[in-house]
């Protein structure tokens, strides 16, 4: 039986039953965050409206102003982390459920600390109360190297604060009453770090409380980034094995003929989790606490149901948000029976090679392109790479990365991310040279199936004639019948329905303000120009499709999605390939 091959040790909490995923979290576990979510707002209002009269002065006497002022800072503080915390909580985080303990506890003190608010803390001792009777719904498990993250942060702006208030007491040192050494301006800045005074004595008010304010400020500071951290959504690196690829490039080779984006499970930057039968498995990548898989499962289809339960447990068991980024059809289904929601995302260009032809007055622009190069002198060859001599797989990745817009590398669902790899010896060159020799542009597709190629790269020089595209695609058509190819899959068009029915009579306002939105979305993505691109072809348009468990959580997937594809900058960026010349389809 195989077993994900991702998957590394985890921390546990103390209770970690098997729990099975629901696309919505239980009533209870979404009370319980909304009620600490309203113990936190009210922490933050108990502390900017006024005291009543006369409780500074009852502390006088037990607390010097800078601690129960710092006791004020620190109950906002703890009030915005709890809001904070109602995220976690709702995915049954049994940190967030740690935190949420400390941070009730430490309430009922400095409530009390910061003018006997006997309400505020009877509040807290609710919460604490509270938060233990429901600890067992609070299991799912964190990534072990947060809390690492988590203490460096702490130790940094803690070291940072207490080297300032050394620093801070240094040039105030001849207003210092009596001589204390150096032990003393230590005790001095490492107390002020939790807001407590020290053994020095100042000559001057304003320098003891400027003293106090600073290293006070950073041990707030310094607590505020580790619980952050702390709670930070995991990700998960992959840990695939020579043998773990072996096996999916072998699921592939079986059962890659219904979905032109199964040989992009190959990519390095995913994480496999298998069937119990290990004759299926979904590819996928942690970003941010979202599980996003891509594409459909791989493997028999008739293990989908398993392998899709195994990967939404593993989403339950560390609080993880599932999440599918282009899967069709078939796929769809089987999310959706799943408990996943479905919408379609857009269309998938495919191109029949018997089919496909540059006759008739739609593909008249494609035609007169086609001449404009082939009059330039223009040439392309079709290649497999495994029939590449080493000098020409090194020239066309050279012309590659010299043709690439910018230094990111995009791709995560649609592309390969490698070039000239030995195993992808089946994947197809298409180089197009100048009438001097010199290549100008270039296509990269991998197999789909036995009988067909999914685009992966397109790149092409800026100068070069108008029409290189549309010359290599043609090229493409041309020479398949020869390869064995009987399907081409070209570029994806998001919400490609909304541009093709824009225009038609009958249009309603909501379809053209979509239309608009997506028209000012396509300066920044080029989401109109790509459906034109591909439009020029005639290809027969096939769905797919975005699944996700609830519509509060598709702010997040789109962040993770855009991230994912490298659209957006994030943590947990994929590892460094040799020779990554991926593009955006």
């Amino acid at each position: 039986m195989r077993q994900a091959a991702a998957a590394r040790p985890e921390e546990t909490a103390p209770e970690d039953p098997e729990e099975p995923w629901r696309p919505q979290p239980p009533l209870s576990r979404v009370a319980v965050a909304r009620l600490v979510q309203l113990a936190g707002l009210y922490n933050v209002v108990t502390v900017v409206l006024p005291s009543p009269h006369g409780r500074f002065g009852e502390l006088a006497g037990l607390l010097p102003m800078a601690g129960v002022l710092t006791a004020r800072a620190a109950s906002a503080a703890s009030g915005l982390l709890l809001v904070y915390l109602g995220a976690g909580l709702r995915r049954g985080k049994h940190r967030a459920w740690q935190v949420a303990v400390v941070l009730a506890g430490a309430g009922v003190v400095l409530h009390l600390a910061r003018g006997w608010h006997y309400d505020a803390a009877a509040v807290s001792v609710a919460l604490l109360v509270m938060l233990i009777v429901v600890r067992r719904r609070f299991h799912a498990q964190a990534d072990p190297w947060n809390r690492w993250r988590a203490l460096a942060a702490f130790i940094g702006f803690a070291g940072a604060g207490f080297a300032v208030g050394l620093l801070e007491i240094a040039v105030r040192m001849n207003r210092l009453e009596g001589r204390p050494g150096v032990i003393a301006w230590m005790q001095e800045s490492a107390l002020g770090l939790v807001g407590v005074s020290g053994p020095i004595r100042f000559a001057y008010p304003l320098g003891a409380e400027t003293v106090s304010y600073t290293t006070g400020m950073f041990g707030l500071l310094s607590i505020a980034a580790a619980v952050v951290l702390l709670l930070r959504p995991a990700n998960r690196l992959p840990q695939r094995t020579g043998e773990d690829d072996a096996v999916v490039r072998e699921l592939v080779r079986q059962h890659g003929a219904g979905d032109s984006l199964g040989y992009f499970a190959l990519r390095p930057d995913k994480s496999l989790l298998w069937a119990p039968s290990g004759r299926a498995v979904i590819a996928y990548r942690v970003i941010n606490g979202v599980s996003l898989a891509s594409g459909d499962p791989i493997g028999l289809a008739s293990q989908w149901p398993e392998v899709i339960a195994v990967w939404l447990r593993d989403c339950a068991r560390h609080g993880w948000t599932p999440a599918v980024l282009g899967c069709g059809n078939a796929a769809g289904r089987a999310y959706r029976k799943a408990g996943l929601d479905v919408v379609e995302l857009g269309d998938e260009a495919i191109l029949d090679v018997a089919g496909f032809t540059l006759q008739g007055r739609a593909m008249r622009a494609v035609r007169q392109a086609v001449a404009r190069v082939e009059r330039a002198g223009y040439t392309c060859t079709v290649t497999r790479l495994r029939d590449l001599t080493p000098e020409a797989l090194t020239e066309a990745q050279r012309a590659a990365d010299a043709f690439r817009d910018g230094q990111v590398e995009r791709g995560f669902s649609m592309a390969l991310s490698r070039l000239g790899d030995p195993d992808d010896g089946d994947c197809l060159f298409v180089v197009c040279r100048d009438a001097d020799g010199r290549i100008r542009g270039l296509l990269h597709y991998v197999p789909w199936g036995t009988d067909g190629l999914s685009l992966d790269l397109m790149r092409g020089d800026r100068t070069a004639e108008n029409g290189l595209t549309e010359f290599m695609v043609v090229t493409t058509m041309t020479a398949a019948p020869g390869l064995g190819v009987h399907r081409v899959s070209l570029n994806f068009a998001v919400l490609r329905s909304v541009f093709a029915r824009a225009d038609e009579l009958g249009a309603g306002p909501v379809l053209r303000l979509s239309y608009q939105v997506l028209k000012a979305a396509s300066r920044v993505w080029q989401i109109e120009s790509l459906y034109r691109s591909n439009a020029k072809y005639q290809p027969a348009w096939v769905p797919r499709y975005l699944c996700f468990p609830a519509v509060r959580e598709l702010p997040r997937i789109a962040v993770a999605v855009l991230s994912a594809e490298a659209f957006l900058p994030g943590p947990g960026r994929r590892p460094p390939l040799t020779r990554s010349f991926a593009g955006v389809r």
